[in-house]
């Protein structure tokens, strides 16, 4: 029965069933809305970091337990739309098996490639759409950075901000490649977060850094599925919705895995040298 009611509520709601990305029905789904908030974002960051330099207080502001709960959060909406398009993607299988045999669709090229003319619209694309409205969560992160440790990074500002306008597309242009995207990011943040909440209040780490190497697995992930994407492309009749998006989505995984490598190699240096 348990079951069931799961099924219904992240697979079978009419709102999900029914769902459709446009500027009249769906929050935040307009190009406006999009650059004001990431501009809004970048300046409240920037400026609070120069705000906070300017009073020359050595230590950091405490926040409590404000991160820990958003941790918690992050952890849990993170978790929910795994599980959400997890379902989705199970239903989608059953309820389209016929249509693959008659056009040889392996459930691999399904979940790299829609086909061409494939709309923002049903359970994909209402769980794209919840994962794009979460990003705006994960902004906070950066001020908590700027507040508690005094330190604003270039690398968080493009990443966060590449990250939400990556979703945003996955949604506008009905893209390919975003089934699997969310998937890998969903656990990795379940995971990440779920370590973030762990340790935020009071219980031992890992030994090893967690965060750093579950984020670096999740990029060597989603740049394999890339070359998946771009393979089937060249390879399948009519090619993949939204290649063109796609394209603009590589380069900026590319831009944040080249920053992220560089980050990775400097954590790498410091540790050794410490020990």
């Amino acid at each position: 029965m348990a079951v069931h009611t799961v099924k219904y509520w992240l697979t079978e709601h009419p709102n999900i069933v029914n769902f459709r990305w446009s500027p009249t029905q769906s929050y935040a789904s307009t190009w406006f809305f999009l650059f004001t908030a990431v501009s809004s974002y970048v300046i409240a960051a920037v400026s609070l970091h120069i705000l906070l330099a300017v009073t020359r207080r050595r230590r950091g502001l405490s926040l409590g337990p404000i991160p820990a709960l958003h941790s918690l959060a992050m952890a849990l909406i993170s978790t929910v739309i795994f599980v959400g398009i997890l379902l989705f993607a199970a239903a989608e299988i059953r309820d389209t098996r016929w249509l693959w045999r008659r056009t040889r669709t392996t459930a691999l090229q399904w979940f790299l490639c829609f086909p061409v003319g494939t709309r923002a619209s049903g359970r994909v694309f209402f769980w794209s759409y919840a994962f794009y409205l979460s990003r705006f969560l994960h902004l906070f992160r950066t001020f908590f950075a700027v507040i508690r440790r005094r330190k604003l990074s270039f690398f968080q500002l493009i990443n966060q901000s590449s990250l939400l306008c990556i979703s945003f597309l996955w949604l506008e242009y009905s893209q390919s490649f975003q089934v699997v995207a969310i998937l890998l990011t969903t656990v990795s943040y379940a995971v990440v977060y779920g370590y973030r909440f762990w340790t935020a209040i009071g219980l031992r780490g890992a030994c090893f850094p967690l965060v750093v190497n579950c984020q670096a697995v999740l990029l060597g992930c989603l740049t394999v599925c890339h070359v998946g994407v771009l393979c089937i492309h060249l390879v399948k009749r009519g090619g993949c919705n939204g290649i063109g998006a796609w394209l603009f989505n590589s380069v900026l995984n590319a831009v944040i895995s080249l920053l992220y490598l560089k980050f990775y190699v400097q954590t790498r240096s410091l540790s050794l040298r410490k020990q």
